[in-house]
């Protein structure tokens, strides 16, 4: 047996040995629960990331009657074909994210050095084993496992979506009702998304002091770049920074930005608040709100039901593309790690692949003029 040693979330760390417990297998439950959640902290998870982990953990205890220590393959395998089945069957990706959950926790109270294994097989006689093996968990065989109706929106549905954002402006002002000013925030905050490309939480989190000048595009003005300070963080480390560049091609953003910031958002008071999205109660717009606003102006455009604000960003990715952008360079600004998720987020138009075979005919019609 592997010694214990004092890591974060060992069971002689988080066990009271000198109290006596009227509910023993379900106080070991938890203490495994709380040593798990001491271990990750060590780690730098986010509390976000290990509450979700925390509740999985304990479905399956629910869903099997059983405890860490007295479950099996078994147990598993009925979890997971009981959430494949009904009316509403999760997706195979999120599958696979509960059973890499389990596999986690598992590895965790079976590790000698945690001491778990030990006490479990001192108190009751039975040990914790991995339940997640090569073949019983799903397979990773494919880049992508979004939803396949997930895409990029064409220049026209851009339009048709910018345009129902602004018509409800318009419809709010003729009525005479309130909210025309808030409506305004969320049509300039649907263009800001996919002028630059950035994720809904991203958009969320901008401050005003997060424009700044480009040097080499001075009729930018303020608005040359955007910081990025809150992108999607890799687990354990803090939120990933980029700077997107204003791209020409979408330079028509720069004096939405500026009719913002120097008249419309002053309208909501903000006083010191660094936010550049602000709410009617001089607040930070949240996540839930840009979503809604997406879903709205879509349903008002009879878009697809199944487009949400994250097609945005890949419109964006797409269309910087057919623009001509390097890869490496739209890579750079969405923030991609490998150039292999760029290309997911991609869906170019037949039109664009069509001007390239030209160009290539063009060049080899050339080529046998010289030879």
């Amino acid at each position: 047996m592997t010694r214990t040693v004092d890591l974060a979330g060992a069971a002689h760390l988080v066990l009271n040995p000198g109290v006596s417990l009227l509910d023993p297998a379900e106080s070991m439950f938890e203490a495994m629960l709380e040593g798990w959640e001491r271990q990750q902290r060590s780690r730098f998870l986010r509390a976000a990331e290990i509450a979700p982990r925390l509740r999985l953990v304990r479905r399956l205890a629910e869903f099997s009657g059983q405890y860490p220590w007295q479950s099996s393959p078994g147990e598993l395998e009925a979890f997971v074909s009981q959430l494949a089945s009904g009316d509403r069957p999760v997706a195979a990706s999120t599958v696979r994210g509960y059973q890499v959950t389990h596999r986690l926790f598992c590895e965790f109270v079976t590790d000698g050095r945690y001491g778990w294994a030990l006490e479990c097989d001192r108190r009751f006689g039975e040990t914790p084993v991995q339940i997640c093996h090569e073949w019983n968990t799903v397979a990773h065989v494919v880049d992508y496992e979004g939803r396949p109706a997930r895409r990029a929106l064409t220049y026209d549905e851009v339009q048709a979506l910018f345009d129902a954002a602004d018509g409800r402006v318009e419809e709010i002002r003729a009525r005479r009702r309130k909210g025309a000013l808030a409506a305004m925030r969320d049509a300039v905050i649907l263009k800001v998304v996919y002028a630059y490309g950035v994720r809904r939480r991203e958009a969320a989190m901008l401050d005003m002091v997060d424009f700044r000048r480009n040097a080499r595009v001075a009729k930018y003005a303020t608005f040359g770049s955007v910081q990025v300070r809150y992108g999607k963080a890799s687990r354990g480390s803090p939120p990933k920074r980029r700077t997107v560049l204003t791209v020409p091609e979408m330079d028509w953003v720069v004096p939405l930005l500026a009719q913002w910031s120097d008249e419309l958002r002053p309208l909501f008071e903000p006083g010191a608040h660094p936010a550049l999205w602000m709410t009617e109660r001089r607040g930070r717009v949240s996540v839930r709100h840009l979503n809604d606003a997406f879903n709205a102006a879509r349903d008002r455009a009879g878009l697809a039901a199944e487009l949400d604000l994250h097609s945005l960003r890949h419109s964006y990715v797409t269309h910087l593309l057919e623009f001509g952008y390097p890869e490496l360079f739209v890579q750079q600004q969405v923030g991609h790690s490998h150039a292999s998720t760029t290309v997911l987020y991609t869906s170019v138009s037949d039109e664009f692949r069509n001007r390239l075979v030209e160009r290539s005919l063009e060049r080899f019609d050339d080529l046998w003029e010289v030879q």
